[in-house]
């Protein structure tokens, strides 16, 4: 559960307290500069070559092409043909892809659109899933469908910041790697992520369905994509501490959520650590890279599939106002939350013109403008109880998606 992007007027006490923090991390950059890092970083020139110790290939850059589309294609065409030959035989069928935007307690109105959506129902069993920052605490719920909703509204409605973070701010401020403390986060996912929720997540995985989340490489700046379904089916003893690793890692605001370290090798067997960082730093909602052609997809499975994509932006996608006052902190803060929403949509442009281009319908939804609760911590219950009850009967109500994103 991410504490920033796509962040709109109602997280603005959260986003005061963000600049906050980042000034008086600056104000003591002299005495935290000197803190070593005793982390074995990625040499320059092995950043494309490492692979996850004990894992393997399981991810890519999200902002370059697939080295081995092809025969990640060709993978998923067998294991329809083995698990779900029906789908082929269906040429004219439609797919549904669902992508779930960052957006800190704001999750609460993506578990809530979902819960509404199935209460509706009109919800799809979607082929892809992908998440980012608290998207990516929602997607393996939302991958595993109607199921799990009960699971997903308990996230986002009875928890609050005390039970998800510890406040460390002296010694993040002195050399620390952040202001809090994760712990309690790392507990809650591991509640909820199990060994037989992971074991599912490798079911579907094996029908040819996937699950995606994003992470930022802190060395390289560079979006992160995880194929979530292939850590899962791989069965391995680290299957499970990645999978949950991973979650936390898309959610870890730099500054005030620690990072997450994963261990790579090289071909020699040598062993580095990544620094990985919220995956909303660098996209704050994707698809899959943005190079893929989903035609040279439809020649290779030898259908025409009506593909529809919907997005659940956990933010408000229009401009509010609000009276600033002119204090440092007040001014960075808005600076803050204005500098995340243009950030999403951006995103939610570049979404827009892939979907087009690849003859996808665009499908959104995001928080109504007529949502004007006040959060007043990072994770207030009482506000994400509201939110989510918002997104519940928006979508129950049946809810009428934007075609297209804010500004065309």
């Amino acid at each position: 559960m991410k504490v920033l992007p796509s962040a709109h007027n109602q997280f603005t006490p959260m986003m005061r307290r963000a600049g906050t923090l980042l000034l008086m991390v600056a104000a003591v950059f002299c005495l935290s500069s000197c803190a070593p890092d005793i982390r074995n970083a990625v040499p320059i020139g092995l950043a494309d070559s490492v692979e996850v110790a004990g894992i393997g290939r399981v991810r890519g850059w999200g902002d370059a092409e697939i080295p081995n589309i092809d025969y990640i294609a060709k993978a998923r065409l067998k294991q329809m043909q083995e698990k779900r030959p029906k789908v082929l035989a269906d040429k004219r069928r439609k797919v549904s892809y669902l992508a779930i935007s960052g957006g800190g307690s704001n999750g609460a109105f993506g578990a809530g659109f979902l819960n509404g959506w199935t209460a509706s129902g009109k919800r799809p069993q979607f082929e892809i899933v992908s998440g980012v920052s608290t998207g990516a605490l929602i997607a393996p719920f939302a991958f595993l469908g109607p199921r799990y909703d009960r699971q997903l509204k308990e996230i986002y409605t009875q928890y609050s910041t005390d039970d998800l973070v510890l406040k460390q701010v002296l010694a993040g401020l002195l050399g620390g790697s952040a202001v809090s403390d994760t712990t309690p986060l790392q507990n809650l996912i591991a509640k909820y992520i199990t060994q037989s929720f992971v074991e599912e997540v490798a079911k579907e995985h094996e029908k040819g369905r996937r699950l995606l989340v994003g992470t930022t490489n802190a060395d390289q700046a560079r979006p992160v994509i995880w194929d979530l379904g292939s850590i899962a089916q791989k069965r391995t003893p680290d299957s499970l501490a990645m999978f949950r690793r991973l979650l936390l890692a898309s959610t870890a605001l730099p500054g005030l959520f620690p990072p997450v370290h994963i261990k790579v090798a090289d071909s020699d067997g040598k062993f580095y650590e990544e620094m990985h960082v919220d995956g909303g730093v660098t996209d704050n909602t994707f698809l899959l890279p943005l190079h893929l052609r989903f035609d040279k997809v439809d020649r290779l499975y030898k259908v025409r599939w009506r593909r529809s994509l919907f997005i659940i932006a956990n933010a408000k996608t229009t401009p509010t106002r609000k009276v600033v006052k002119s204090t440092t902190f007040e001014i960075a803060g808005r600076s803050i939350d204005t500098l995340i929403r243009q950030q999403l949509e951006g995103d939610l442009l570049k979404l827009y013109l892939r979907a087009k281009d690849n003859n996808i319908k665009y499908r959104l939804a995001s928080i109504p403008n007529t949502f004007n609760e006040i959060s007043n911590e990072p994770f207030d219950k009482a506000y994400m109880r509201k939110l989510y009850e918002a997104g519940f009967e928006a979508a129950k109500n049946g809810y009428q998606w934007k075609g297209k994103p804010p500004g065309i």
